[in-house]
């Protein structure tokens, strides 16, 4: 068996979902400034997707039996990942965060990507699919 799936009983200890999970919080909190003009709009967006994020990762967590689910679920949390970063630069346009808090968000879901990325790239690693 490998080592990974040895020693991590869930996805709540990989880093990157702790990494999505703070940065979703932080997300968050940011948004509670915004405008009340943006709550269905840029607000609610920027929340789903940040937090779809970890959802996804832990849905894939639970498929591992199934490559295929867990590419797919993993590849779903990769484009939320992605979706935020669209509405960081919307939020940073808007004057609604500042550019150094925005590039300080955008690099930490190229962090997530990354990891996400990786686990896309070498499923076996964390399967157990026969």
């Amino acid at each position: 068996m490998d080592k990974a799936k040895k020693l991590l009983t869930s996805h709540e200890e990989l880093v990157i979902f702790q990494l999505a999970f703070d940065t979703a919080m932080t997300i968050f909190e940011i948004s509670k400034k915004f405008p009340q003009e943006e709550k269905y709009a840029l607000t609610d967006q920027i929340r789903r997707s940040s937090r779809s994020v970890c959802a996804n990762l832990a849905e894939a967590w639970r498929k591992r039996r199934y490559k295929s689910a867990f590419i797919a679920k993993l590849s779903d949390s990769e484009s939320e990942a992605a979706e935020t970063q669209v509405w960081i630069k919307f939020a940073v346009k808007c004057s609604y965060i500042n550019v150094e808090q925005g590039r300080e968000l955008y690099k930490t879901y190229n962090q997530v990507l990354k990891g996400l990325v990786n686990m896309i790239n070498n499923p076996t690693q964390w399967t157990f699919e026969k």
